[in-house]
């Protein structure tokens, strides 16, 4: 059988197995193990456990589950709230302060937490009902959080990044320095749109109320005294001197990543035991159990995820499919357009973690014969599948809205997220035009070690 007729028959047995509902994980071990059988040497078998221990020896993943342990440490307690609260209080005279606020706060969850889930949970369970309760309508709320969530995955500590450092082979420092530019950019877009939509909202309140409708609470003015900011800030500040203390250790060279994940989980579950008094082992206890059951899962599906690409590579699947990407000898532009698409395609079925392992030996090579960046390729590949996270028809974060919010519509929170979607289309077109956004840190970082 030809390579190409092995390669469509992978891909269509991939398909049919995550479409039948088995977990992602055991869906790909299972696709690979069958290949494996059929088209590999009977001895290969033998070697499938070290295959993949060797695959996964990296001391870059062990901070994986390090990070996952600081942000289960803060999702778990009220500093998501906390934080929530000194945003309003600081940001409620701007117009649409309150959607802002909940951006920026999502931001800064989301880059101590590292993870889109956590930071849809910990800001939304809060930010949501605030939202609501003062006139917005649920599909704006719900789709702001859900996008603000999204930059779980771009803002370091990102899980994805390591993952894409680890399969790229590039150097996991510069990736999370080019990911700092790009989250601006897009905590800048989300809270412009949040500001333009509120105008909006606002306008059509005050022209009911002046048609003798009902009033909005939209149209309320909150005031907070200068006390009032200044009383947020005593448990804000600790959990952004952790991620400023963080970041230093990190890109000052004085610890390397997975050291840096590890001094960040003991910091964070100290703070939380200081500042809100989980420090019993059955506070403790739930901190420790999300840690494991989300560490097991992620583990397990970076496993089997690069056993799949292991056989995908012994049957020369992957380098067939990237010689054919470049047999087509596409332009570098429109190479680069026709791999976005195929990960915003990959994003309907599968999650980043996946998305990285199973097509980065296919794509990486042909991007850069045509001469891109990979840590700047990696900063836009993330992007693109943080649109995956809330578009339809399996976004997470749309899920994650819908449980923490289940009296909102589902069609609402889509409707309310596609603006947001559009907003990172703009983003990924921006960093084409200006690619300095994203790499004007990570050379100042290549320069400042020379």
């Amino acid at each position: 059988m030809s390579t190409a007729a092995i390669g469509f028959l992978y891909a269509g047995a991939t398909l049919g197995a995550m479409l039948s509902g088995i977990p992602i994980a055991f869906a790909l071990g299972f696709v690979a193990l069958a290949f494996m059988v059929a088209f590999m040497p009977g001895a290969s078998l033998d070697t499938v456990a070290q295959n993949v221990y060797e695959e996964m020896a990296s001391i870059t993943l062990l901070s994986i589950p390090l990070f996952i342990l600081k942000g289960a440490a803060i999702g778990r307690s009220r500093a998501g709230q906390d934080l929530y609260s000194a945003m309003h209080a600081w940001m409620h005279r701007i117009p649409g302060g309150l959607g802002i606020a909940n951006v920026f706060a999502c931001a800064l969850f989301a880059a101590m937490a590292g993870s889109s889930p956590a930071t849809c949970s910990a800001i939304g369970s809060a930010g949501i009902p605030e939202m609501r309760k003062r006139g917005y309508s649920p599909g704006f709320a719900a789709g702001i959080i859900a996008a603000g969530g999204t930059l779980g995955i771009l803002l370091p500590p990102s899980i994805t990044m390591i993952l894409y450092a680890v399969a790229a082979e590039q150097s996991l420092g510069r990736l999370f320095l080019a990911g700092i530019g790009p989250g601006l950019l897009l905590v800048g877009l989300f809270a412009t749109w949040s500001m333009i939509r509120f105008r909006s909202e606002y306008a059509t309140a005050k022209a009911i109320l002046e048609n003798g409708g009902p009033t909005s609470p939209i149209l309320t003015d909150d005031q907070y005294s200068m006390a009032q900011r200044f009383s947020t800030l005593p448990r804000v500040l600790p959990f952004v001197v952790l991620l400023t203390g963080v970041m230093v250790a990190l890109y000052g060279g004085y610890a390397t990543p997975s050291e840096t994940a590890g001094l960040g989980g003991l910091l964070a579950l100290g703070l939380i035991a200081a500042i809100y008094g989980v420090w019993r082992f059955r506070d403790v206890s739930p901190i420790l159990t999300a840690t494991l059951r989300e560490s097991t899962m992620l583990m397990l599906i970076i496993g089997m995820s690069l056993l799949y690409a292991y056989v995908m590579s012994y049957l020369h699947i992957s380098q067939a499919a990237a010689q054919a990407i470049v047999a087509m000898q596409l332009s570098p532009w429109l190479l680069l357009l026709t791999i976005l698409a195929l990960v915003i395609v990959l994003g309907f079925f599968l999650p980043p973690v996946s998305i990285i392992l199973m097509t980065a030996p296919i794509i990486l090579p042909p991007l850069k014969a045509a001469g891109f960046d990979l840590v700047w390729f990696g900063v836009v590949m993330t992007i693109t599948m943080e649109m995956g996270l809330i578009h339809p028809p399996v976004g997470l974060n749309i899920f994650v809205i819908k449980n923490i919010a289940p009296d909102i519509p589902l069609s609402d929170i889509i409707w309310g997220t596609l603006p947001f979607v559009l907003l990172m289309a703009v983003a990924i077109f921006i960093l084409c035009l200006v690619p300095g956004i994203a790499m004007w840190l990570p050379d100042l970082l290549l320069a400042s070690t020379r």
